[in-house]
């Protein structure tokens, strides 16, 4: 199990890093954070679909702009990254949770009616300064 953690309204490293270390027993395999004015996500990674650095959390689309800290597993994820593909969406991982990131960028807010699994998020779309969780 991973360890997700946020702050939504400020950029507070500090805090983050606390709220890591209390996490670090959920993902003892790595740990990441990403901040902005807005917001501050962390996330302890223990990993299993993606064991490389590109499964790395918080998560980013291409352009930098959408952001995805993760814990679950989401079970269609092959299927949902197939189709994403078809439609010509690239992938730098293996994992489950850029797909959730490219569902998102294709279906907008109604793309967790496309994932079946069971998950926890938080998502940050800094274009539209819209915090998901």
């Amino acid at each position: 199990m991973c360890g997700i953690c946020g702050i939504y309204g400020g950029d507070d490293k500090n805090l983050i890093f606390n709220m890591m270390a209390v996490l670090k027993h959920r993902g003892p395999d790595g740990c990441g954070y990403y901040a902005d004015t807005a917001v501050t996500l962390g996330h302890t990674r223990l990993s299993i679909n993606d064991l490389s650095k590109h499964g790395s959390q918080p998560m980013c689309n291409e352009d930098e702009d959408l952001w995805l800290s993760i814990n679950g597993e989401i079970y269609n994820f092959k299927e949902l990254r197939s189709s994403l593909e078809k439609n010509g969406h690239e992938f730098k991982s293996k994992s489950d949770s850029e797909v959730v990131l490219h569902c998102y960028e294709e279906h907008g807010l109604s793309f967790l009616h496309s994932l079946r699994g069971m998950y926890a998020l938080a998502l940050y779309d800094q274009p539209n300064k819209r915090f998901i969780y």
